[in-house]
């Protein structure tokens, strides 16, 4: 979630979660391109004359600021947010899911049920083969505070040392 602005960042505070470089860049222009002072800028957008101000500057806006901008940027909000790769559920996973949150189950029993679930499943169902290697996807928490271009170089290497290991003879 998008912090309060902030004049100054210290070297400890992650990095935000939004591009808030991008937004403060397009924010500027709109406000050069249709030749507004800074006060008749805020005045459009429904924000103060200083967060307009500090945004320009790289600040990051709240939340509600955030969604004001947009809108009178007319830009998606998810333009700005980084994508994740999210791992994709199994229907084994998703009737699970369902047991463990129905109220008119114990803990216990719907425990039980999803063991005898995981059970037949794993006896029954076929393996399907994959249309090729699989998707590589690695969470790193330290991904927000590395320089730009890190995160995709580091990915590339992990890319090619799988690569490789796949290639190697089995044992």
């Amino acid at each position: 979630m998008p912090k309060r602005l902030s004049r100054s960042r210290d070297a400890d505070t992650p990095s935000p979660d939004i591009d808030i470089s991008e937004l403060g860049r397009l924010v500027r222009q709109k406000r050069i391109d249709e030749g507004l002072s800074v006060r008749h800028a805020a005045d459009q957008a429904r924000v103060s004359f200083s967060t307009i101000s500090r945004v320009e500057d790289g600040a990051q806006p709240d939340l509600a600021t955030f969604t004001s901008l947009c809108a009178w940027l007319e830009i998606d909000p998810s333009r700005f947010f980084a994508q994740t790769i999210r791992r994709a559920q199994t229907p084994l996973d998703e009737a699970i899911e369902h047991l463990v949150t129905d109220p008119a189950l114990s803990p216990a029993a719907a425990d039980r049920i999803a063991s005898v679930l995981r059970d037949l499943y794993s006896a029954l169902a076929t393996k399907v083969p994959s249309p090729g290697p699989e998707p590589l996807a690695v969470h790193l928490r330290a991904a927000s505070v590395m320089r730009p271009g890190v995160p995709e170089r580091l990915a590339a290497l992990l890319r090619d040392m799988r690569q490789a290991l796949q290639h190697l003879p089995s044992t």
